[in-house]
């Protein structure tokens, strides 16, 4: 599901039991049965080491205290490869994650999910023109996807930890497919798209929390899990570029509504995917029965709180120059050209930041570098001050999205600080509150060009954002060097 990274039915009773996978030597990531997860109220104990490849797999012993209604011990999980170096860096980087079977298929059911979602946004926006000529319902179709991620993100983050992983993605995927279906009925009104538009977007963020915490499943909770999170982010940010190079091509030679005919199967092929390729786990909590209780209950922890609001602020402004990339052209009185020059300069610089941090940098490295990297990331707005030309402010746009490599050592401490039994909920939540925040940060930006010059709208919101960053980094700060005394 694109960002830019469905309820799920109620838990039958009658599924048909699967198979047992056996373990099994191969040139991929062996597999080992895991025994049933722990119940919600015992403490979360992280996997065993990977033992060596020479060794033969092993089942993982059945912890004392399970949930009767568990999956017994047929459920499979596939334990990183033996890939990490004694200074706790894989030995590979991003090649290490994906000689992980499970992975590979994750990953590319991602691509398939997002070219979708960019292409059917593209060609939803170009239909809805078509039959109306507003320009306003035409753009609303783009915030659309963004507003209803507030509301799936909260009242619909329980299903996340409720069911079944792999059945929660693969119904997310054929929700998405079924809405861009009807999207190309010729009988189905505007309002009728622009609503099927707000299902895809409300199902987005439980698939993407989903996902997040289905790959600490996969690669574990130490490092193949932070660069897998990157890999994602990197696809993300390349499928956002050639996504909307690849919906303009295709809308030149099919209609707006065979465009969208042809995301649905994208979304069908991912759900095939992850239905194949992923194995079978248990719903993290599945006896909990906890609505919005829950959700605030994550967020009333100091440690958790904090770590949401530094993966919210910085998308709340880092929107600002790209929402607001045509009126600086325009005040500049340069080329559509340079229009693409800056509004491509922010995520090559996000992909290129991740790839070296991911590639380079050891782990306990990136984590260290994560306060700089939140303060120094939107200094470059404030050369904006200067009304620089197109390419100085692509410049600046390139360096404050290299820093957007704060991220992996953020993904490392938050999963660390998430229970187990809620990581679904809480990667939900996490994910809508990102996509909201960027919504609210176009809308804020478009606001203040209204009465302000584009140019020191950017260069004010640089300013802004690294203050409240450093005073979340403080009190950040602060309460883990408070944990640390309470635990002495």
């Amino acid at each position: 599901m694109a960002p830019a990274d469905t309820p799920a039915p109620a838990r039958a009773s009658t599924d048909a039991p699967e198979v047992p996978v056996p373990a099994r030597a191969s040139a991929d990531a062996p597999e080992t049965p895991v025994s049933a997860r722990s119940s919600a109220d015992a403490p979360y104990a992280p996997a065993p080491a990977r033992p060596s490849a020479d060794a033969p797999d092993a089942p993982v012993p059945a912890p004392a205290h399970t949930s009767a209604d568990t999956p017994a011990p047929d459920v499979v999980k596939t334990p990183a490869p033996d890939v990490v170096e004694a200074g706790g860096a894989p030995a590979d980087g991003y090649l290490a994650v994906f000689r992980v079977r499970e992975f590979r298929w994750v990953f590319g059911a991602h691509l398939l999910s997002l070219l979708g979602l960019v292409v059917s946004e593209l060609a939803l926006t170009v239909l809805v023109y078509d039959l109306t000529r507003s320009p306003l319902l035409s753009s609303l179709t783009f915030a659309l996807g963004f507003l209803p991620y507030l509301l799936g993100g909260t009242l619909l983050a329980g299903l996340a930890d409720r069911h079944p992983p792999r059945r929660v993605l693969v119904v997310c995927d054929l929700v998405c497919a079924g809405a861009v279906a009807l999207m190309v009925l010729p009988a189905t009104p505007v309002a009728g798209l622009l609503a099927l538009r707000c299902a895809v977007a409300a199902v987005a963020p439980v698939f993407q929390g989903t996902r997040m915490a289905t790959l600490a499943d996969i690669l574990g909770d130490g490092d193949l899990f932070v660069l897998g999170r990157s890999l994602l982010r990197i696809v993300s940010q390349s499928a956002l570029l050639a996504g909307f190079g690849v919906g303009g091509v295709l809308l030149t030679v099919v209609p707006a509504r065979g465009a969208i005919a042809l995301t649905a199967a994208t979304f069908l092929l991912s759900a095939l995917l992850l239905r194949l390729g992923t194995a079978r786990r248990p719903a993290r909590a599945a006896e909990a029965r906890e609505g919005l209780g829950a959700t605030w209950s994550l967020l009333r922890d100091r440690r958790i709180r904090g770590l949401m609001l530094l993966f919210w602020v910085p998308p709340l402004f880092v929107v600002v120059p790209e929402a607001l990339a045509a009126p600086y052209a325009d005040e500049l009185g340069v080329s559509t050209a340079a229009l693409g020059l800056l509004m491509c300069a922010l995520p090559v610089g996000t992909i290129a930041g991740e790839l070296l941090a991911g590639a380079v940098l050891r782990p306990a490295t990136r984590v260290r570098l994560v306060a700089p990297l939140l303060l120094a990331g939107f200094l470059p707005f404030l050369l904006y001050a200067l009304r620089p030309g197109p390419a100085l402010a692509a410049l600046a746009l390139v360096l404050a999205g290299a820093a957007g490599a704060y991220t992996l050592g953020l993904d490392a401490r938050f999963v660390a600080a998430v229970p187990e039994e809620r990581r679904g909920r809480a990667m939900t939540l996490m994910t809508a509150g990102m996509m909201t925040v960027q919504g609210l940060g176009m809308a804020g930006a478009g606001l203040a060009a209204e009465f302000v010059p584009v140019h020191l709208v950017v260069a004010g919101a640089g300013l802004l954002a690294t203050v409240i960053l450093a005073v979340l980094l403080a009190t950040e700060g602060r309460d883990g060097a408070d944990r640390h005394m309470t635990s002495r």
